[in-house]
């Protein structure tokens, strides 16, 4: 027999039973349909993690420590050790060492992770904030997502950069009306001038406290949304001002209890400081020689690898519950071919009293398996696409109220479509074994008393 006739013939018999085909075939759709709408959700999720880290280009930068903050970066920062490297004692990470690591090949821009505590007000509200410090060509590259406004374009200008989520809580409702307005920024600064001078009795009871209180108004230049991924940026702040109006700032100049004893008679030494690279193939080599001068580094690069290791285990569990559904439509389609069987029994016996081998019947049983499979994977597909649609647009909805910008959390890759009707033209297929080779073992003899 020719394939054109297993088809044709295949064909026929799924068209003359066309209730139970139907349902068999809707067995698989569903099963498929719902591997679909699962794994296409989890590689959306990766696809959304990868292209939002791509965007704001942090594959490209790179988190330094010095060897004092090291028990600090340990537990906020897992980052690398290189075995068998000694470590220099003299790592001060200070101005010299930034100006050294500006040196290195494949670095665009180095700068301190400064921040201080500071009020915030505008339009008589107020709200604490930690000031982070960057340089103007920092404010101007892609780390910071502008929604209006503009960076500031020198170090010394009195402009600040303020993000939409602390404007909202500061009940700004226009947020374009406060574009080249002023705020105020409230720092703290500790005055120790003369230790003699203080009454510790009075410290106690709260009177006589060595701090001082300024107060300094800056332009809103630009308003920029609010950071993601807070542990992997090395912008986390809500305000940004740059270092020069920075310095004329009285302030305490730390983020946690350690930059108190980092102050030395030699100059300041910093937390962290961030560098920026120029592209994502600079980070191994970059990374080296920063730790060649004795600090340590994190990279968002190198643990992107155990990231998307995290997905594939997500995607394996998603894939583990669709192939459920798939489970109960395979047992639906050997249920129809072995009643398929029964209800022609006579007619096999037939088709092999004038001449047609058991591979030939093996073949017709195949065809109309895999006829199942191919629908079912089709429409399973279609369907898949369409639920995904529904529940996007649907979840959307309801983010679009929180003011969160569009997300498509489903994607169908190329692979995803093909694989699909592959796999359920393969399911399809091992289904039909059983039936196939039962058709195949039938005696003509007795089939054709069958009735």
């Amino acid at each position: 027999m020719r394939i054109s006739d297993h088809i044709e013939l295949a064909l026929f018999n799924l068209l003359k039973r066309k209730l139970r085909t139907i349902l068999t075939t809707l067995g698989v759709v569903v099963g498929i349909g719902a591997l679909v709408s699962m794994i296409s959700f989890g590689t959306g999720m990766q696809r959304n993690v990868t292209k939002s880290f791509q965007a704001s280009e942090l594959f490209n930068s790179i988190t330094v420590f010095s060897e004092f903050a090291s028990s600090q970066s340990k537990s906020e920062h897992k980052g690398r050790e290189r075995e068998g490297k000694e470590r220099k004692t003299s790592n001060i990470l200070d101005d010299k060492a930034i100006a050294a690591m500006e040196e290195l090949k494949g670095v665009e821009a180095v700068f301190p992770e400064i921040r201080f505590p500071a009020m915030v007000r505008f339009n008589e509200r107020e709200e604490f904030r930690l000031i982070q410090v960057i340089p103007a060509r920092i404010a101007g590259s892609k780390l910071i997502k502008f929604r209006l406004g503009q960076p500031y374009y020198s170090d010394d200008e009195d402009s600040a950069i303020l993000s939409d989520s602390l404007l909202k809580k500061l009940k700004v409702e226009d947020l374009t009306s406060v574009l080249g307005k002023k705020i105020e920024i409230t720092s703290i600064a500790i005055e120790f001038k003369d230790l003699s001078a203080i009454d510790l009795p009075s410290l106690l009871e709260g009177r006589g406290l060595p701090f001082s209180k300024e107060i300094y108004k800056f332009t809103i230049k630009g308003i920029a949304e609010r950071m993601g991924f807070e542990g992997s940026n090395p912008l986390r702040s809500e305000v940004f001002v740059p270092p020069g109006a920075a310095k004329k700032i009285k302030k305490l100049s730390f983020t946690s209890l350690w930059d108190l004893f980092r102050v030395r008679e030699v100059g300041q030494e910093y937390s962290a400081v961030n560098v920026r690279l120029s592209s994502p193939k600079f980070v191994d080599s970059v990374q080296t020689q920063i730790e060649g001068m004795g600090f340590r580094t994190f990279a968002l690069a190198e643990q992107f690898e155990e990231i998307k290791t995290g997905f594939i285990i997500v995607d394996m569990i998603l894939a583990a519950v669709g192939m459920i559904a798939i489970l109960v439509a395979s047992l639906g389609i050997i249920n129809t071919m072995v009643m398929s069987i029964l209800e022609r029994y006579s007619e096999i016996g037939v088709m092999k009293a004038v001449g047609a081998s058991d591979k030939d019947i093996k073949k017709i049983f195949f065809f109309e398996s895999s006829s199942i499979g191919f629908m079912g994977g089709v429409f399973g597909l279609g369907l898949g696409w369409v639920v995904s649609k529904i529940i996007n647009q649907i979840i959307n909805f309801f983010m679009a109220k929180q003011g969160v910008p569009f997300i498509e959390f489903f994607y169908f890759p190329w692979w995803l479509c093909l694989g699909a009707i592959l796999f359920a033209v393969l399911v399809s297929l091992l289904s039909g074994i059983y039936p196939a080779m039962r058709a195949a073992r039938v005696d003509p003899v007795v089939a054709l008393r069958h009735d």
